[in-house]
């Protein structure tokens, strides 16, 4: 067999060999590796088999924090220390300590409010999604960027606009706020928007709208119309139901409703 003295050649080979899967070394002598090996011992051949070992005791798992059962007492618990907050900040404070909603539980972080809060225009949806959790701060994801780019279509941004969600806590899995926990989550955000104070206020989405307005009907119904939402103190505020960007992601074609209603936003705010 002639020598193969070029390297880039011999290189070329290897790697045409490598590529067809031949990427072992071959014994001087060929085996069969079908065959089972036997022993020369019949005795060792009739051993029997050790016996397995004993897996390891797993460690007992670790105790869960303590979650709050939703019932109407935490509600109302929720509802008497909304009204002691004089100010976002102590509305803020109250809400870090509060321990009766289980989605603090399980969430990593509270999703307070973004934006200026001496704005006149105040935006709230409905809770947090993974994004927002890990940063603690509401519409960073993918539907944040695009309500960034519908507030700069009429001439907004986080400087000023303010928003916020009506659960500040990301539920496991996003899925939705039980009836319970939303209701729990009320008096915080029926509070918040009182000390905001904002001159116009938009709810995006079904079940933002539908608390903060008090009423049954759909979102594709409301949108589009102003209607009042009522603090507990008597002030009413102008408000814009429309859809919410994570519905507007998914379905672009209705894209054009909320870009009517921002119209309509923005109007007011001018006038």
């Amino acid at each position: 067999m002639t020598a193969i003295r070029d390297p880039r050649m011999l290189r070329d080979i290897l790697s045409f060999y490598a590529d067809a899967g031949a990427d072992e070394a071959l014994e001087e002598e060929a085996r069969d590796h079908l065959s089972r090996p036997q022993s020369e011992d019949p005795l060792e051949r009739a051993a029997p088999a050790p016996a397995p070992r004993r897996a390891a005791e797993p460690a007992p798992p670790r105790p869960a924090p303590p979650a709050a059962v939703p019932d109407e007492a935490q509600a109302a618990r929720a509802r008497a220390l909304a009204r002691e907050a004089g100010s976002i900040e102590e509305l803020k404070a109250i809400l870090a300590d509060f321990d009766g909603c289980n989605l603090k539980h399980t969430a990593k972080n509270l999703v307070f409010a973004d934006g200026n809060p001496e704005a006149e225009l105040m935006l709230v949806g409905e809770a947090p999604g993974r994004e927002e959790d890990l940063q603690g701060l509401p519409f960073v994801g993918r539907s944040g960027k695009l309500l960034d780019r519908m507030l700069a279509a009429i001439g907004r941004d986080r400087s000023s606009a303010y928003i916020s969600n009506v659960i500040p806590w990301r539920p496991p899995g996003n899925r939705d706020p039980s009836p319970l926990e939303t209701e729990i989550c009320r008096p915080f955000i029926e509070r918040h928007i009182e000390l905001v104070r904002p001159r116009v206020l938009v709810t995006l989405g079904n079940p933002s709208t539908k608390l903060l307005l008090n009423t049954r009907e759909g979102i594709m119904r409301l949108r589009g119309t102003w209607a009042v939402h009522t603090t507990a103190g008597g002030q009413q505020i102008p408000t814009m139901p429309t859809l919410h960007p994570a519905y507007l992601l998914r379905n672009p074609a209705h894209k054009k409703l909320a870009w009517r209603d921002f119209l309509a936003i923005r109007i007011k705010l001018e006038e």
